[in-house]
């Protein structure tokens, strides 16, 4: 049985829960509205194995399920220009979600996004992010929450060269993980097909892959 809050997240996130064979386009309204960060994400799909949902804006619906019958990959590459935004890249990879994250122990501080020093992606963030910092201060890794509704919260992780292979990414995400539950939502994890880094990381603080996929049409 899985976890309400999933099914609770995708309904929401997605506009309708993976059930029954095939793929499923949907309408969603949320798909023509800013997302966490502000920008638009035109196109977005969570994919079972068994049952998947592509969730797109309404007026794009007709526009979309004329390519359903095409083969994944090809889908993928023509998702941009279908919904209206062909300079967009795509989003291809595991959709992991933990509800025991890995016991590693804490190794971040919460602080403002708006802090000195840190990377302009962790800046993006409207809420604390967790950050490791050097002996004098300066930014190593440091890790961000998606809340893309009450139920379901993203992660997503960084390191600076000079610090990898020290194990902070895998820390920051089960301390960030550990967060999301805390406020009641389920962490997920997603990561590029080919980022063997990242799956690492994400093997390791407790989110496994379970042969879901996510896709989609992101800003650049």
């Amino acid at each position: 049985m899985l976890d309400r809050r999933l099914h609770l997240h995708l309904a929401s996130w997605l506009g309708q829960w993976p059930a029954g064979p095939g793929l499923h386009v949907v309408a969603s309204r949320r798909r023509a509205e800013p997302a966490w960060d502000g920008r638009l994400r035109p196109a977005l799909a969570v994919d079972t194995g068994q049952s998947a949902v592509l969730s797109v804006a309404p007026d794009r619906v007709a526009a979309i399920r004329a390519l359903a019958h095409r083969t994944p990959n090809r889908l993928l590459a023509a998702l941009p220009e279908a919904v209206g935004l062909p300079e967009w890249c795509v989003h291809d990879g595991p959709f992991r979600w933990s509800l025991a994250p890995a016991p590693l122990p804490d190794v971040g501080e919460w602080t403002e996004s708006s802090a000195p020093g840190l990377p302009p992606w962790l800046r993006l963030f409207d809420r604390p992010v967790l950050v490791v910092r050097d002996p004098g201060g300066g930014y190593l890794a440091g890790a961000g929450i998606k809340r893309h509704d009450a139920y379901g919260h993203e992660l997503a992780v960084g390191t600076v060269p000079a610090a990898r292979g020290r194990g902070l990414a895998r820390r920051l995400v089960a301390q960030a993980a550990r967060r999301v539950l805390d406020e009641g939502a389920v962490p997920t994890y997603l990561h590029e097909r080919d980022n063997h880094a990242s799956a690492r990381v994400a093997e390791a603080a407790g989110f496994p892959d379970r042969g879901w996929r996510a896709f989609g049409v992101y800003p650049r």
